[in-house]
């Protein structure tokens, strides 16, 4: 059989903020789930979404350290339409989530913009351009 790609996994150091900016952008976190070491959901689709605490990776892999410099990983959202993509990106800056590029019109036909989440991963949010 071949491997099938089931989940994504993700090292953070702050469960309940990181927790609340994906809640933020309707992901179906259960309530208190920012008290657990290990928290995962199921995508639309059933590919799995999984955070887990420092410590819980150290108590597997204590020679662990987190990497460092830029990240090489960017989760995409889709947007309903490009105003959508305006509105989450102004909903979440002005959470406090920090904003690495405001939106503009790609090239490519879509209304694009990135902000980054608690762990500093890029989150782009995206909608097709009309015609």
């Amino acid at each position: 059989m071949t491997p099938q790609f089931d989940l994504i996994g993700m090292a953070v150091a702050d469960m309940a903020r990181t927790l609340d900016f994906y809640r933020q952008l309707g992901l179906d976190i259960p309530p208190g789930a920012e008290t657990e070491p290990h928290v995962e959901v199921t995508l639309p689709g059933g590919v799995r979404l999984a955070w887990d605490a420092l410590d819980m990776i150290r108590s597997f892999d204590p020679d662990w350290t987190p990497p460092t410099g830029s990240p090489r990983v960017n989760f995409a959202f889709r947007c309903a339409d490009p105003a959508e993509v305006d509105r989450w990106y102004a909903a979440l800056t002005a959470a406090g989530y920090h904003g690495e590029r405001e939106p503009w019109d790609a090239f490519w036909g879509q209304r694009y913009a990135v902000v980054h989440d608690p762990e500093g991963n890029g989150v782009d949010l995206f909608a097709p351009l009309p015609g």
